[in-house]
């Protein structure tokens, strides 16, 4: 956190305060604030951030897109609903029109707007968006890659929420060993991939496999754990 501060004070002593740079480690020190929950110490840093970077280079710009897509999340953290979703919408048409409609950065912005709805309990309309996502990532990215699990463990969330646990495990156990794969098996996604499983087989009844997959995520949160404490 200092360091992101001291990088603040210096881009603005050294570009003036509505430079883009200035905007760029505002944007940093923000997502810092979010990642810790401090929502609150967030929010005007990427207004701040959004207003500087619109001004030289115009509402549809890429840049205005990131800032945008970060308020949004920021906002869906605190269960703004209202305000997240068009600010996803605008980053996503943004992104769309510089990309084009099957870049990965697409499919990114499409999970977060799905997330919003699937929070909401709107599930019809995050179905669509959650597929869209993952065919994108599947086409650009390969089967195998991490971002196809997320897609993929996302979906299996949605279709657990709405008791599809015929449709959830395919999903789920496809999305762990993609994580497995290409991350290790002591990767905190894993460790997320598991619990969801577990999760879900206690849904249909299978405690014994439901434990097991639980004691493995929890072996990788305390290995993680330790390490952190390590460094």
């Amino acid at each position: 956190m200092p360091g992101a501060q001291e990088s603040l004070r210096v881009a603005e002593a050294t570009f003036g305060l509505e430079h883009v740079n200035v905007a760029t480690s505002l944007t940093n020190l923000a997502n810092l604030y979010r990642a810790q929950g401090k929502y609150a110490e967030a929010e005007p840093l990427y207004k701040r951030a959004l207003a500087i970077t619109e001004k030289p280079l115009g509402f549809d710009h890429p840049n205005v897109a990131v800032t945008l897509n970060n308020l949004a999340l920021l906002y869906d953290a605190q269960g703004k609903y209202a305000e997240a979703e068009p600010l996803c919408k605008h980053a996503l048409a943004i992104t769309e029109k510089d990309l084009g409609f099957d870049h990965p950065n697409v499919a990114v912005i499409l999970n977060n707007l799905a997330n919003l709805y699937r929070a909401q309990g709107k599930y019809a309309e995050a179905e669509p968006i959650y597929k869209h996502a993952l065919r994108i990532r599947e086409k650009a990215l390969g089967p195998d890659h991490p971002d196809v699990a997320q897609s993929l463990n996302n979906l299996a969330e949605l279709y657990r929420a709405q008791g599809k646990y015929a449709e959830a495990e395919p999903l789920c156990t496809r999305s762990l060993a993609i994580r497995e794969k290409a991350l290790g098996p002591d990767h905190p996604d894993v460790a997320t991939s598991l619990e969801n499983y577990a999760a879900l087989l206690r849904k249909t009844n299978r405690e014994t496999e439901a434990d097991q997959a639980e004691a493995r995520a929890k072996a990788i949160r305390a290995k993680q754990a330790q390490k952190n404490r390590a460094n």
